[in-house]
């Protein structure tokens, strides 16, 4: 004689829990509370939805967030370069000079702001052929300048 195959736990266990969160059972005996199962669903999965969405835009706006902080960074960076060459630029300057005391530093209330001149005016003051810029001259940069 065969001995009858002894039936699986794990298929037991899982026929429990099927039967356990089955609502149309429990809508049989109580249509209130089927009901009742049914919403409870429906907002569970309505929650979990929200929440993987709610997850979603929070690790993109952070990742935006981590974008626009390193931007930052480096601006300052090479905002506090530009200040360093600046300074370091003038120091050589002031010291190449033979009357450092004369120059005045860089200020924005020191800058002059000039207009540029009228086309008639320059081009009566230099003649030169119609549509063509004058020729650049080239003149020797003294040092310091």
């Amino acid at each position: 004689m065969v001995a009858a195959p002894e039936p699986r736990p794990s298929s037991k266990a899982l026929e429990l829990i099927q039967g356990s969160l089955s609502a149309g059972r429990i809508a049989r005996r109580s249509p209130l509370l089927g009901g009742l199962h049914r919403l409870l669903d429906g907002t569970l999965l309505g929650v979990v939805g929200a929440v993987a969405v709610l997850a979603g835009l929070t690790l993109h706006w952070q990742h935006r967030w981590t974008l626009a902080f390193n931007q930052l960074e480096s601006t300052r960076t090479l905002s506090h370069r530009l200040t360093e060459s600046t300074a370091v630029l003038e120091q050589h300057l002031l010291r190449s000079t033979t009357q450092p005391s004369a120059l005045v530093p860089t200020q924005v209330a020191n800058l002059i702001h000039l207009d540029r001149p009228q086309k008639s005016l320059r081009s009566a003051a230099q003649p030169h052929s119609a549509g063509l810029e004058p020729p650049l001259i080239r003149r020797r940069i003294h040092h310091g300048y």
